[in-house]
């Protein structure tokens, strides 16, 4: 297990707000912490901030009519603010975003060289990191000649994070992972993200809603709700929290099994009071 505190910072977002059309105040001092070398999860319902956060530190909200209007995000200690959707990639920032968002009228081989379009370490080394893409994910070899648009649900997640794979990236941002997957698949995808983890040395910052398999992967969470964190912690305490067992896992000691069973004002005034 990853130790936290005996490694390099790489992303820190200090009390960011974050406002739609001037008016819409989605995030409400927002701060964590992404060491390098880790899987952090931003947990969350649908709606709670989760996306925008991702969005702001990659510098996309702006095409959203979306501004950071307090705090800070600073990678390797460098103000994002100051920096392009551009030069955030050419820095190893990637975001992977919700809903896969390839190019459909693409082949997958195709669709996977996009992501060395900023490349310039010659051909070798494209033709190299090709063949690692292929050997993590085994089905994109075989569906390589094929129109993506024709492709499954889970093998277009497979091609995006594939092709922001083949950018070389520093660190990816994951929106919604396991969004419209079958579980076996889900936990496919996320064993791959441990491995380019493990092997690879990729930092993860994923943005997920289903916090049983984001809490097994990851070594840090983060749960926002409405815009704010109201809970963060190692993974494998947030695990065992009776708040995060109850609301998030479906799991508590008076036998409760379903989220549904609990009562909104309940939640929100013990975490949020």
């Amino acid at each position: 297990m990853l130790d936290a505190t005996k490694t390099e910072g790489l992303l820190e977002v200090n009390n960011i707000e974050v406002i739609y059309n001037h008016v819409i105040l989605v995030l409400k001092g927002v701060s964590l912490s992404v060491p390098k070398g880790s899987i952090t999860a931003l947990l969350g319902g649908n709606g709670a901030g989760k996306s925008t956060t991702l969005k702001a530190i990659s510098n996309l909200l702006k095409s959203e009519r979306g501004e950071v209007t307090k705090g800070t995000i600073e990678y390797h200690g460098q103000p994002v603010a100051e920096m392009t959707p551009t030069t955030m990639v050419k820095k190893g920032v990637i975001q992977v975003m919700e809903g896969r968002h390839c190019f459909e009228h693409l082949t997958v081989e195709e669709n996977l060289l996009t992501g060395a379009y900023t490349r310039s370490d010659g051909k070798g080394a494209v033709a190299a990191d090709l063949e690692m893409v292929y050997n993590y994910f085994p089905r994109l070899r075989e569906r390589r000649k094929s129109q993506a648009g024709y492709t499954s649900g889970g093998e277009q997640q497979m091609v995006a994070m594939g092709r922001a794979i083949m950018s070389r990236p520093e660190t990816v941002l994951l929106d919604e992972p396991s969004m419209g997957l079958a579980p076996q698949l889900v936990e496919e995808i996320f064993q791959i993200v441990k491995n380019l983890n493990e092997k690879e040395g990729v930092s993860f910052l994923l943005a997920e809603q289903n916090t049983n398999v984001a809490l097994r992967y990851a070594h840090h969470g983060y749960i926002l709700e409405s815009g704010r964190v109201v809970m963060e912690g190692p993974a494998a305490e947030l695990r065992e929290n009776p708040d995060v067992k109850e609301f998030y896992l479906g799991m508590s000691d008076d036998g409760r099994k379903s989220f549904r069973d609990v009562r909104s004002y309940r939640r929100r005034k013990r975490w949020l009071s």
